[in-house]
């Protein structure tokens, strides 16, 4: 009986810290969306909390050149970075996210803002 407490409390406890990972839910525009307009701003939204000072988003068009307005703004779960005008073409959204417990994730996705 011992034994079968002990392996629950294992269990247990691994199980926790396994589910802490900040994972993208949904994303502003979506990965392979193609737009007829380009978007003012990215909007992400994760699973948990965010490290504001640990977490980013870099958007860049197809020369590289990133085409940010301003500065990614993070609260809570989500992050949100103005954009410059996008011409037609395609761009690319890196993103690195840590959640409060400190686990990283991170991905990339492109969108195409179509002439």
């Amino acid at each position: 009986m011992r034994r079968v407490a002990i392996a629950i409390c294992v269990c247990a406890g691994l199980c926790g810290p396994a589910l802490a990972h900040a994972f993208l839910e949904q994303a502003h525009p979506a990965a392979g969306e193609n737009l007829h307009a380009g978007p003012s701003r990215i909007e992400l939204h994760f699973t948990e909390a965010l490290e504001p000072a640990f977490s980013g988003i870099d958007v860049s068009n197809e020369s590289g050149a990133n085409v940010a307005s301003g500065p990614v703004v993070v609260k809570d779960g989500e992050m949100d970075l103005p954009l410059n005008h996008l011409a037609p073409g395609r761009y690319r959204v890196s993103w690195h996210a840590v959640s409060v417990d400190t686990h990283r994730t991170e991905g990339r996705y492109n969108f195409l803002v179509l002439p």
